[in-house]
């Protein structure tokens, strides 16, 4: 299993062929050089942890080899940043821990990731510095959502629970920018933004994940469905907050604009051209807490395999000040 110390030296390489960026090997280093042939990442497989890849390119089969015998992951994803396809390298044997997933059908650890969950976002509304009666209001209504999963015994409830409490923390947070949350139809650049973070922020923790031999289909919380990584959709939930934090700040900066997106049937998509911008703003704010999610994620092995008791199970507490 990857120690801690192993994983500080890991590094997550991202290449934007839409500049005109290649790769390229040589023995067992990767070269990522720019359309001039200049250097602008060099670095030995040994220490890839992920490799990001937006826009068309050709892979050849000296790619995937390195890729398998390192074991890293390689994420395509389209010029707007939309994931097209992922080639995992995951620990495939470990039997007992896909065991154990399956037999489990118990809703305590979901119960607790959906408290995790609130209480981040009730953290990242207390950062707010100017809280007028809403922010005020909001702040007692997540405070109130935070303890009610604790008393829920009904997966259908605790979906409620925690799509009311994420109505009031995402109107509080973004405040008259926000009109919905809605998934994948991009209906406004904040959606559109959001579904980039998330999916990067996924696939980090995907890749993670695949290091102790989960099944990723096979959820706590999130129930199986096709093509769906339910465990991951699971252990996303309470590290999401660092992808909203990080979005308004941009906002606020005026390092996102309104001309970065183009709109296509009702949808607002990324132009190519800025997809390195927001990429960078999102894979900064998520290697903050880079060593976090890892130490999280090694901890909920542990205590999930060896069938210990919810309080040993870990907990990410979001200190960030807005």
């Amino acid at each position: 299993m990857l120690s801690l110390p192993d994983f500080k030296e890991k590094q997550i390489v991202m290449c934007f062929c839409n500049e005109g960026q290649k790769m390229l090997f040589r023995n067992d280093n990767m070269i990522v050089a720019d359309i001039d042939g200049k250097i602008i990442v060099q670095i030995t497989c040994y220490k890839i942890f992920a490799l990001f890849v937006a826009g068309s390119t050709s892979i050849t089969t000296g790619i995937l080899e390195r890729s398998k015998k390192f074991r890293f992951p390689i994420v395509f994803m389209s010029y707007s940043l939309r994931v097209t396809g992922v080639w995992t390298n995951g620990v495939d044997g470990n039997f007992l821990l896909r065991q154990k997933q399956y037999e489990y059908k118990d809703l305590s650890i979901a119960r607790y990731l959906v408290q995790n969950k609130i209480y981040n976002q009730l953290q990242l509304i207390k950062t707010i510095r100017d809280k007028d009666q809403k922010i005020k209001s909001a702040v007692e209504n997540l405070k109130n959502y935070c303890g009610d999963p604790a008393n829920i015994n009904n997966l259908d409830q605790l979906l409620g629970c925690e799509g009311l409490a994420s109505r009031v923390y995402f109107k509080a947070w973004f405040g008259e920018r926000w009109q919905m949350r809605r998934p994948r139809t991009k209906i406004d650049t904040i959606n559109t933004c959001l579904d980039i973070g998330y999916t990067i922020l996924f696939n980090i923790i995907d890749a993670m994940l695949s290091v102790y031999g989960f099944d990723l289909y096979k959820g706590v919380y999130h129930r199986e469905f096709y093509q769906r990584k339910s465990l991951v959709c699971d252990l996303v939930e309470p590290f999401r907050v660092i992808i909203d934090k990080a979005l308004k700040k941009a906002f606020n900066l005026g390092q996102i604009k309104d001309e970065f997106f183009k709109i296509e049937d009702a949808r607002y998509i990324l132009r190519s051209e800025h997809s390195k911008d927001l990429s960078k703003i999102f894979m900064s704010a998520i290697l903050e807490y880079k060593e976090d999610i890892f130490l999280y994620m090694q901890k909920y092995y542990r205590a999930f395999m060896q069938g210990r008791d919810l309080s040993e199970y870990p907990v990410f507490v979001f200190k960030g000040e807005d």
